[in-house]
Formats: structure tokens, C-alpha cells, sequence
């Protein structure tokens, strides 16, 4: 069961710029047919000005009417496809009493069409195994609205439905005003959930670098007076204009025959005719000349961050060789300053938590090179001094041939990489790559192509060449800087500027060449011969034994050339942890792999392995600590020492730890400033009826935490108990036998695992609470969130109880979305789910979630009560029973055919033998599983005495 409180150390995400899709779903029947016309697209696909060659494997095509497809064959998956459905069309078409409508009509695609009723669309697609959000989405962004589906399955009633009913959302909408006025609701929830200190952040920083231009004031999400007002004509104006075959381009990528795939998009689409006349493209607008300039954006909850950032108006240049060529080599440069940047980030006492240099382009509107860092409240001088300084250093000085050559063999090793891989890539990865090229008029190139062009532009190339070419980056009107902060900067905007011009006053010297180094963890001592090796043909694994006790179980596969992923483990993990206080190990997972080892910082490390492929990562389960791995067959004997050297010599440095001690006040109290945010931090503890492992301290107790304290509980950790090593991917047994016998099979045998302290083998769930606990946040007043909870079972040894009770979750899931989303449009994205632990025996809930509004949190918990009651009371219909549970059927087919899955899957095998059987089981679980089942498992767990309830106010909120 994923624990809260590891999530909030992933919390520093970036917010996406899309309005997600409010996605709600009979036989279909063809559209009145309409006299298809001869249309140019308003795009030519981008190969067409272009001498760089497009993939040959895809066939792009245009109607008569103007849609252009891109059809793509690819089996990985084996026997599904993904369809992306784009409109040339997002948030800066809209006229200025139109803000908001590109994204709110994305909404009402899925309100009803012509021929398919509103609430049938979702239902459609979930009879024939699509989820709701993870298989049907949408997204609107400035310059696009593209629909996305992922089929389970390529037979024609899966794909003839799919395209049908993508033809019925982009040309036959009914956007009854009714439908609309029901909608508003809807998009008012998404925009308080989305109305985060991270948003507001990115309003500013494009205030400043698009300024006067139309980019400046057209996020999608919109003006809220206009969501909530306006009338039906001015989505039909919208919808009329700009959704129009022209404008379209299908996607369809999959495991079907292209031929046959074409046949059916022309049939589908080719009578689609536009019902008024074009919509205009808007007047981006120029950028206007610039002196250097200063904004501050004061918002509590927000990382301390400083862009300094060179704007000029946009290379709107075909996608040529020559146009690679120029940012190829002006990339090279910018990679050498990050690492430089990441260097400094990780060196004692840092003027920086990260750092980055990038270029890029927005919405064709701006070009811009930037440099920017994030750092803790009070460093801003520092930060901004460092930046500044590397960045004209790089300008004034270069980079060297040694750094060169480094970011070359990394980028020709990536790029090698795919091209061997390239015949086993994801459907999915595929459709948004070719939707991303569309929507960037470039050229969609295979990866040998991309290979071909990287080495004909980096022959011969010198490190005064780059040098040369990176400084362009940096030209054009600036520097433009933004701070963000959570408190205000003393001095103000005229301090900041005044600092960042005593900074370019300082002198900058060349950088000094770095020394050569070896990789010493080659030797691990003699390799060993398997006392034992054991196939289980069940799962295609075997498990090999070796004289130390090392315990090795292996799955070679064919679903991802290129690919093997490992996991090591060993301890006893959380069990060895007391429940009754913190203690630094929680930070580990933060610092292990950051500290580099030995011998060797991650600096140093990345520097002697230049050119290789290989990874690690570090975490502490309930019942073992793990190392993790991902790299390529050529280089698993190398991934294998790397990871070995980590459990016999792990660097523990005081700089990472240091450093995250520091950011981590920042940690909490960005988590706090929204609802979701400040469940994670309150809650995590809450329900593991206190358990310290599980809750997070507060900022005091972590700046009390010693580093010798971390190396000694993670020492004595790591040091007792069998290895066991899980190795899946484009592997031989063989193989994986040689590189395990010279790492961990060499080293001495190791005495047996510890003992779980007295009580940490055990966790609860809470006592019920009849009345909410209240919990708060620091956002606005209107943003909170609701929570309810139930226990219910593990998955230590039999998983069917925990799998029956993923069933009912699903069921609650359709009807809190279509109660709590689409009836009383409560929240914008309720949460449903279950999760049942694999370690603690008794432990697992199911829970429902929901932000909304302050004043709609009792209506909240009475739709949930309503809900539930349902579910005890009434069994559910086969027809939603079949919703429910074909879509989460189909999704683990999906993942059955990757590697993740299966390393996942056989962590316990060498072990526990008898896992084997619930491996299999899986499938046929959730297929036996009846509506009689649902509606005991619901009368047996959503009782209203075992409930756990909590509700998260802002700190403005009055006391109730």
C-alpha cells in the first residue's frame, strides 16, 4: 500500500499548462452524410518544406476535405492502439468574451451528440474496456485540443466505435444550453483545484516574457465570469470555426494493418464538412524591444526560484538539417552548463537546491534562452550571483573539449540506444510523439534518421564551434528576471536588479580541467558457480541459488529490446524501524544514490561512466530495503557492479543530506498552501493510527536528524539478510547468472535477517470518527477537501479478498463520477481507490475524495453516504459491473506485456514459492467476481461505524 507521505517527495512537480478533459458516453449510426469538398489542410505536414526525412514506416495522408492522418503500425503492446484526435484550435483562438471556451468545449464533447446521448459516451467506451481518465482524456492547451483514447483491442467493433464516436465529438456536438449551464459547475471545480501557487507562478512568468502579446492572458482554464455566463452562441461560434476537418489530424499508432486502419478513417471522416467559415488565426503579436527588467511574484506556498531569461521574437523556419544542425550544437553547450550547475548544486553548502539552463520556444510567440535556480528563502544573492556567473562564464569562456566530448557520447549513447530499441517502442509514446511533432510542425523522424543527422553534426566538431554557437542562446532583449518567493525580497524589484548588475560587474574566470579518473568496483572477488537453478515455466522465470545465500530470479522477455530493469533487496526494511519516533532513515531514499559512493562522488561517478547505460535508485519497503537498476544488455555487468558497489560502499555524504534537511521546511510548507498538499502531510500519520514511519515529521524534527545517526541505521540495516535479485528484460539466464556471480554472489555470506522490533510488524487503521477531523491548509478560503475511508484487508498471502475489493472500488468510482461529478458537479475530479498491504496483515482501505468548495463538503459527505447505501443496499447490474471491471482487466493485460510489471510481480518468488499461484490468478480473480460479490463485499466494508473521516479548511476558514 503507497504511502501518503512517499508521495509528497515527489511534490515539487511541474503544473501542467493543459485543461484536463471532463470526460463523460446505443449503437452509433453514421452522421447525415455530407458532400465531401476538396480542402488544402491549414498545415502541410512539415516534411513537405523539409530535407529532413519523415519516418518511412508512417504513412501520412490528407482527405479531400482537408484532415490529415498519420497511421503507424507497432505491436508493443501486442493487440492494442492508441488514436490522438487533434484540433488546430486552443485557448489563444478565443475572442476576449470567449476565454475559457476552447477548454470549455472539450467539456462538451462529451456532453452529448447527434447520435450518441449525453452520460452514453464513457459507457460506451468502458463496455469495450477503456477507463475513464487513464484510456479516454482530453486536453486543451494554448494552440491545441486533441482527444485521446487507448484501445484494449484492434478488432472492428472496438476501432469502428472508437473513430465513430472521436467523428460525433469534433463535428456533431449538441452543446444544448441546458448541457452547458450543467457544465459550469464542472469547470468552476477545475478551476479551483488548478488555482495553485503554481499556476499563479506561471501567469507571471508569462506577464514578463510575453508582455502586450496575446500569449500573456489566454490560459486555458479562462475567465471564470465567462465560464459562468456564457451563452450557447458563443460555444457553437467557437465549435463552427475551428472544428473543422483543416484543422484535424488523426493519429492512430497500433498492432493493426495500416491499410485496413486508413480504410476506416476515410469512411469515418471523409464526409465531415465545415459549417461556417474558417475561423481566423490570431495576431500572436511581436516582441516588443526590452531593457533589462525585474518582477517579483510574493506567493506564499511557492519554491524560492530566479530565471534570468533573454527574449526574442520566434524562428518560425522549417524543421531543415541545417536548423537541427544550429540546435544540436548550441544544445551540446547548454549541457555542458547544466552539468556544471548540477555540479555546484551538489557540492557542500550549495547556492542552490537546482539549477538549469535551457532554450526553447512559446506557442510561437516568443523565443527565449534561460537560466534559472531554485534555492531555499533567504538565498536569493547567492543564486542569482552563481547563475549569472556560470552562465557568462560559459559565454565569455567556452566550453573544453573534454566536456564537449562527454555530452557527445552521452547523446550518441541515448540516441544508439533507440535505435535498437526502436522496434519495441511504446504505442502510447509513439501516438504522443507524432502528436507532438504536429502540433510543433516538425518532422517526425525515425530514430536511425536521428542518429544519422547527430553524427554527420557532431564529425569533426570542436569545442570553439559550440562555444561559439551557445552565445546566441543568450542574445536578444534581457536579462528579463523573475523571482518567485514565498516571503518578500528585501530591497525589492530595484534590489534585485541592483544585485544582478554588481554580479555581471564580477570578473569570471575559465573553469579548471577536471581530473581523469577509473572506475575501481570492478572486483568483488571470485565470481560463484549457482548451487541451485529452478525454472518456473509457469511465468517463464527461473530462480537461481548461489553459495552465499544470493537468491536470483530471472524473466527474459521480448517486450522492450534494450531494456532489463532489476531490483535488489535485502533487510528487513520498515519492520526494522520503531513506530514511535522519526528517525533520519526517512530521508534515505532522498540522499542514498545522491551521495554517490566510496570512492566516488555522483559527480565523479557520472563522469567515469561516460557513454554507459545504467541507473540506481534506492527505497525502504515495509519488509526490505531495495536497490534498483535499469540499463542495457552491453553494459549489465557494469549496472550490476554499480549497484553492488552502492550496497557495500555507499558514499552517505554530508552535502545531499544537508541539503534536503535544508529544502524540507520548504517541502511542507508548499504541501500546505493547497487542500490535496496538506492532507498528504496531516494524514499520512493519521492513518496509521500514529505510526511514525508512515507520518511526516515537521520541520524541527528534521533538522535534528545527524548524518552519523543515517549512516549507522542504514548500515546496520543493509548488512543482514539474504540478497534477493530480480532481473527482467531483454536478458539471457545466462547472462544474468555472469554478472550476479562477480557482484553479489562474490561477496561473503551474510547473517540472517533481522528481527522486526516489538510492534513494527504490525500497522492500523484509525478508529472511525463520526464527525470529520479538521484538518487545514494555508490556500484560499473556498478551496478545501473532503475524505472518507473504511478498512479492509491485506494482500499478504491471499490476494482475492484485496482484488474483490479493487472490484468495488471501481463500481464506487462510476458512481461517485457520475453522482459527485456530473449530477451535483461537486468536485472536478473525485478520487476512488483501494489499496491493501502486501506486509501488514489487516491492513488495506478503500477511500473516496473529493476538493471542493468549503460550502459544499456536507453535500459531499451526503452524496457519499447516498452512494454507499446503494451499494449495500441494491446489487449493481452486470452492465456496471462490466464497466467497472473490463477496463481495470484490460489495463493489467497492458502491463502484463511490460518488464515493469513482472519485476514487480516476482519480488517474492525466490522466497516465497507459493506466490506463484496468486501471480496467475490475478485475471480470473476479477473475472469470477459477481454483483452478488460487490454488493457483500460493500455491506461487509462501507459500513458507516467503521468510516474515517477527515475534512481539509483553509486556516482563514472560521471555526466551526
Amino acid at each position: 500500500m503507497r504511502s501518503p507521505r512517499r508521495l509528497l517527495l515527489l511534490a515539487a512537480s511541474s503544473l501542467a499548462l493543459l485543461g484536463g478533459a471532463a470526460l463523460p458516453a446505443v449503437a452509433l449510426t453514421p452522421p447525415a452524410v455530407v458532400a465531401a469538398q476538396d480542402a488544402q489542410p491549414s498545415q502541410p505536414w512539415a516534411q513537405a518544406a523539409s530535407d529532413v526525412p519523415a519516418d518511412a514506416n508512417v504513412r501520412f495522408g490528407v482527405l479531400p476535405n482537408g484532415m490529415r492522418y498519420a497511421i503507424l503500425k507497432n505491436a508493443t503492446p501486442p493487440g492494442q492502439a492508441s488514436l490522438r484526435l487533434r484540433i488546430a484550435a486552443g485557448s489563444l483562438m478565443e475572442n476576449d468574451d470567449q476565454l475559457g471556451l476552447a477548454h470549455f468545449m472539450e467539456h462538451m464533447a462529451f456532453n452529448g451528440t447527434t447520435n450518441v446521448p449525453e452520460n452514453e459516451l464513457l459507457r460506451i467506451l468502458e463496455r469495450l474496456g477503456l477507463a475513464f481518465g487513464a484510456d479516454t482524456n482530453a486536453f486543451t492547451s494554448f494552440d491545441q485540443t486533441a482527444y485521446t483514447l487507448e484501445l484494449p483491442r484492434t478488432n472492428d467493433e472496438t476501432v469502428d466505435t472508437s473513430l465513430r464516436i472521436m467523428r460525433e465529438q469534433v463535428s456533431e456536438a449538441l452543446m444544448k444550453a441546458e448541457d452547458i449551464d450543467a457544465e459550469r459547475g464542472v469547470i468552476e471545480g477545475e478551476e479551483r483545484l488548478r488555482n495553485t501557487p503554481a499556476l499563479r507562478s506561471i501567469k507571471a512568468q508569462l506577464a514578463l516574457l510575453a508582455s502586450g502579446q496575446r500569449l500573456s492572458n489566454r490560459l486555458p482554464i479562462g475567465d471564470l465570469s465567462i465560464i459562468r455566463s456564457a451563452p450557447r452562441e458563443r460555444f457553437v461560434e467557437f465549435y463552427n470555426a475551428y472544428y473543422r476537418p483543416e484543422r484535424a489530424t488523426m493519429i492512430a499508432v497500433g498492432d493493426f494493418d495500416v491499410d485496413q486502419m486508413e480504410a476506416k478513417i476515410k469512411a469515418t471522416f471523409s464526409d465531415w464538412a465545415p459549417k461556417a467559415a474558417d475561423g481566423p488565426n490570431p495576431d500572436l503579436g511581436t516582441v516588443a524591444p526590452r531593457s533589462a527588467e525585474t518582477r517579483i511574484l510574493v506567493e506564499p506556498g511557492i519554491q524560492s526560484s530566479i530565471q534570468l531569461n533573454w527574449i526574442r521574437n520566434p524562428d518560425l523556419d522549417p524543421d531543415t538539417v541545417t536548423e537541427r544542425r544550429e540546435a544540436l550544437v548550441q544544445n551540446l553547450g547548454l549541457a555542458v552548463l547544466n552539468r556544471r550547475l548540477g555540479e555546484i548544486a551538489r557540492a557542500d553548502n550549495p547556492p542552490f537546491i537546482t539549477a538549469s539552463a535551457s532554450q526553447g520556444s512559446l506557442f510561437r510567440t516568443v523565443d527565449l534562452g534561460s537560466v534559472s535556480a531554485n534555492f531555499n528563502p533567504g538565498g536569493l544573492q547567492r543564486a542569482l550571483e552563481t547563475i549569472e556567473q556560470e552562465q557568462r562564464r560559459l559565454v565569455q569562456f567556452g566550453v573544453t573539449q573534454v566536456e564537449l566530448d562527454r555530452e557527445i557520447a552521452n547523446s550518441r549513447t541515448a540516441l544508439e540506444n533507440a535505435v535498437q530499441a526502436a522496434a519495441t517502442r511504446s504505442t502510447p509514446s509513439l501516438a504522443n510523439a507524432l502528436l507532438g511533432a504536429t502540433n510543433d510542425d516538425k518532422v517526425f523522424s525515425s530514430p536511425a534518421a536521428n542518429l544519422a543527422l547527430f553524427e554527420a553534426g557532431v564529425k569533426d566538431l570542436k569545442a570553439d564551434q559550440v562555444s561559439s554557437a551557445v552565445k546566441a542562446v543568450f542574445e536578444g532583449y534581457g536579462p528579463l528576471a523573475l523571482v518567485v518567493t514565498p516571503e518578500a525580497i528585501e530591497g525589492g524589484e530595484a534590489g534585485v536588479t541592483a544585485a544582478l548588475e554588481a554580479s555581471r560587474a564580477v570578473a569570471v574566470t575559465a573553469r579548471a580541467e577536471q581530473a581523469q579518473l577509473e572506475w575501481p568496483y570492478a572486483d568483488f572477488g571470485a565470481a560463484a558457480a549457482p548451487s541451485s537453478r529452478t525454472e518456473v515455466a509457469a511465468v517463464g522465470a527461473t530462480v537461481v541459488t548461489f553459495p552465499n545465500g544470493v537468491r536470483l530470479t530471472v524473466k527474459p522477455t521480448d517486450f522492450k529490446d534494450e531494456q532489463v530493469l532489476m531490483t535488489v533487496r535485502t533487510g528487513i526494511g520498515e519492520e526494522g524501524l520503531p513506530t514511535d519516533r522519526f528517525t533520519p532513515q526517512m530521508l534515505a531514499p532522498m540522499v542514498f544514490t545522491q551521495g554517490g559512493l566510496g570512492k566516488l562522488t555522483a559527480d565523479e561517478l557520472s563522469r567515469v561512466l561516460t557513454g554507459k547505460i545504467y541507473s540506481a535508485g534506492f527505497s525502504i519497503d515495509g519488509d526490505a530495503y531495495q536497490l534498483s537498476g535499469a540499463t542495457r544488455p552491453a553494459d549489465l555487468q557494469l549496472q550490476m557492479q554499480v549497484l553492488a558497489a552502492y550496497l557495500t560502499d555507499p558514499g552517505l555524504r554530508a552535502a545531499p543530506f544537508e541539503q534536503i534537511k535544508a529544502f524540507f521546511p520548504q517541502i511542507l510548507t508548499q504541501q500546505l498552501a493547497t487542500p490535496g498538499g496538506a492532507f498528504g502531510i496531516q494524514a499520512a500519520g493519521l492513518l496509521a493510527s500514529g505510526d511514525k514511519r508512515e507520518a511526516v515529521p515537521s520541520a524541527a524534527e528534521i533538522a535534528a536528524f545527524t548524518l552519523d545517526d543515517l549512516k549507522q541505521g542504514l548500515t546496520q540495516g543493509l548488512s543482514a539478510g539474504p540478497i534477493d535479485i530480480v532481473m527482467v528484460g531483454d536478458v539471457t539466464v545466462d547472462d544474468a547468472i555472469k554478472a550476479v556471480a562477480s557482484t553479489f554472489a562474490a561477496l561473503p555470506a551474510r547473517a540472517p535477517a533481522a528481527q522486526p522490533l516489538p510492534g513494527s510488524d504490525q500497522r492500523r487503521f484509525p478508529a472511525p470518527s463520526a464527525q470529520p477531523v479538521r484538518l487545514t491548509h494555508t490556500g484560499p478560503v473556498e478551496q478545501a477537501l473532503g475524505y472518507i475511508a473504511w478498512p479492509t484487508t491485506d494482500a499478504v498471502d491471499d490476494r482475492t479478498e484485496a482484488r474483490k475489493v479493487n472490484i468495488l472500488a471501481e463500481v464506487f468510482k462510476l458512481r461517485v463520477l457520475d453522482e459527485i461529478r456530473e449530477k451535483q458537479a461537486l468536485a472536478y475530479s473525485p478520487r476512488v481507490g483501494s489499496s491493501a498491504s502486501d506486509v501488514f496483515k489487516g491492513y488495506g482501505s478503500i477511500f473516496v475524495m473529493a476538493e471542493t468548495a468549503t460550502d459544499k463538503l456536507p453535500a459531499f459527505y451526503a452524496a457519499v453516504d447516498a452512494i454507499t447505501a446503494s451499494l449495500r443496499d441494491t446489487p449493481v447490474t452486470e452492465d456496471e459491473l462490466n464497466r467497472a471491471r473490463l477496463p481495470l482487466i484490460e489495463s493489467l493485460r497492458r502491463s502484463q506485456a511490460g518488464n515493469e510489471y513482472w519485476l514487480g510481480q516476482l519480488e517474492d518468488l525466490a522466497a516465497k514459492p507459493a506466490s506463484l499461484e496468486q501471480i496467475q490468478t490475478h485475471i480470473s480473480d476479477l473475472e469470477s467476481f459477481t454483483a452478488a460479490d460487490i454488493q457483500a463485499a460493500a455491506r461487509q466494508y462501507l459500513t458507516a461505524n467503521t468510516a474515517w473521516k477527515a475534512e481539509v479548511v483553509s486556516d482563514k476558514a472560521p471555526a466551526q
